[in-house]
Order: structure tokens, then sequence, then C-alpha cells
């Protein structure tokens, strides 16, 4: 992702960042596929706790995006130690968490088997419906990013349908000037996420 692609994604997370804040103090934490922050207290090489517009953009301007697309692993590093926690702290409740994805180009590696192993963890260990939510967003009008993500969400929703598994999933492809006027934007992603995260709500009695 670069050029205009990641000015988009850079101006709509910026966007977003002290929107978050508002409703979570803790603010957002970032990470990237192909770069990972140098700290020794995350060992999954994320920025944490960012708040402010000014952040994100200090952060998008130090990160050069190069290299392939490997969603999978990248979610596999982010959603292990969470589910750990989920699953073993079942007594207590564990802060909800919901995944932002963006993305220009179709993914290089199998993200579909972890999103269908979470679901499923999550299903075994009766957690609430709207625990985990991970949101993929396209930027730039790659066509096999279009078609992966559209064959990866039926793929999911079929999953639902007839293994009654958790749906955790929604996809936005890009859609010209439909959705988001042809571009990714703030106000786009958090009605998407929010419209998730209601509707995961509202099926609270089914699980």
């Amino acid at each position: 992702m670069t050029g205009s692609r990641w000015k988009e994604a850079e101006e709509a997370i910026a966007t977003i960042a002290p929107i978050c804040t508002h409703h979570d103090q803790d603010g957002i934490d970032i990470y990237f596929l192909n770069h990972r922050r140098s700290a020794l207290n995350n060992p999954n090489g994320g920025y944490m706790n960012i708040t402010t517009a000014d952040d994100v953009r200090e952060i998008f301007h130090s990160v050069h995006p190069h290299g392939l697309t490997p969603f999978g692993s990248r979610l596999h590093d982010l959603l292990r130690p969470y589910l750990r926690r989920v699953e073993s702290d079942s007594g207590q409740r564990v802060k909800p968490l919901n995944i932002i994805a963006i993305t220009d180009g179709e993914f290089t590696d199998d993200a579909e088997s972890v999103l269908i192993d979470a679901a499923r963890r999550l299903d075994a260990c009766a957690a609430v419906p709207w625990q985990v939510g991970v949101q993929f967003f396209q930027v730039g009008d790659d066509r096999a990013a279009r078609v992966y993500l559209q064959t990866l969400d039926d793929d999911l929703v079929r999953l639902s349908t007839q293994d009654r598994l958790r749906d955790i999933v929604d996809t936005v492809p890009w859609r010209g000037g439909g959705r988001f006027g042809g571009t990714l934007n703030a106000e786009g992603i958090l009605k998407c996420v929010l419209g998730a995260v209601n509707r995961k709500y509202d099926q609270r009695e089914v699980w």
C-alpha cells in the first residue's frame, strides 16, 4: 500500500482515533503487517494507546509500507494471546476487541482459517457475541482484493448459517462511487463498525 492509498488509510485512522478515545480512554492500537515497533513490553510490535490524530500521522510518516500481505499470520499473532485471556477468564468480562483491518491487496496467506478458529474458540467458551469483531476494508480498486474479500465474506456467512458458527467478520470491498464515494473515510468505517456491533448485540440471545 503506497501513495494515495497509504494517505487514505492514514487520514481515516487519524479521524477515528479521537472519536474512539471519547468512548474509550485507552485509545486505539495500530499494527502494520510488515513493520514492528521495537519495544520490550510489546512483543507484537504495535503502537499502543494512540489517542490523537497527530499521533496517528506521526506514526504513518515514520513507517514505509513494503512487502506482501500476510494478514493471516498477523491476525494470529494478535488474536492468540487475547483468546487465551478470554478462555482462562471465563468468569470475568474481558474487554471486547474490535479489529479494523485496511488492505489494498489480496491476502498472501490463510486468514480464513485463523478467523474460523477464533470463532470456534469463542463459541466453545460461550463468550458474548460482541467479544471479537474484525472488519476488513479495501482501499483502491484492485479487482483481486475485491474478489478475495467478497469470497471470504461469503464463506464465513455460509459457515455461520450451516454450522451455527458465530460471525465475527464484516468485509467492505471497494465499490467505486458506492458506499464510501470511491474512497475510504472515517464516517464509513465507523458506520460499518457500529453496525456490526449492534447486529451482534441484537443476536445476544442466540448464543
